[in-house]
């Protein structure tokens, strides 16, 4: 019994860890230190998206494993062997889903007019991040082609 708690709950935290955050007060290591240019805005809409989640190979591959176990238990012989490929294929699959399901995330695009007169927008996970609302003033942070919105 334990055995079988132990296959689903090692899965879910290897899923966990394909979770990233995308939020305006999230950065990774790259950008600790590195000069980031911004620019000011005043949010003009917003619009709720989905983001869509990771596609790696972790899940599946943490699926074909679950599955192949699970199959192969399934029966002696022959029978057994067809059980084990079933498993597999259909852990790998299941794990594919599983994995894109549990990262997927709520987002907001921020339309945005900047000083200049232009308008650009931005799209970054809602998490925890400060709310930011329609009127307000922010800044628009650059760095290598990632941008996040704050409020200024």
């Amino acid at each position: 019994m334990k055995k079988q708690l132990f296959i689903p709950f090692g899965v879910a935290l290897l899923l966990g860890g394909c979770a990233s955050e995308k939020g305006g007060d999230i950065y990774t290591r790259d950008q600790v230190r590195q000069v980031q240019h911004f620019r000011v805005g005043v949010v003009e809409s917003l619009h709720k998206v989905r983001i869509e989640g990771t596609k790696s190979q972790i899940g599946t591959t943490a699926g074909t494993i679950v599955g192949g176990i699970a199959g192969s238990g399934a029966a002696q012989g022959k029978t057994g062997e067809v059980a084990a490929v079933l498993g597999t294929v259909v852990g790998g699959v299941v794990g594919a889903a599983a994995e894109e399901g549990y990262t997927r995330e709520d987002g907001i695009e921020y339309a945005i007019r900047l000083e200049d007169g232009s308008f650009i927008s931005v799209v970054q996970a809602v998490g925890d991040s400060e709310e930011i609302g329609i009127g307000e003033k922010v800044r628009v942070i650059e760095s290598d082609g990632v941008a996040r919105v704050t409020k200024f």
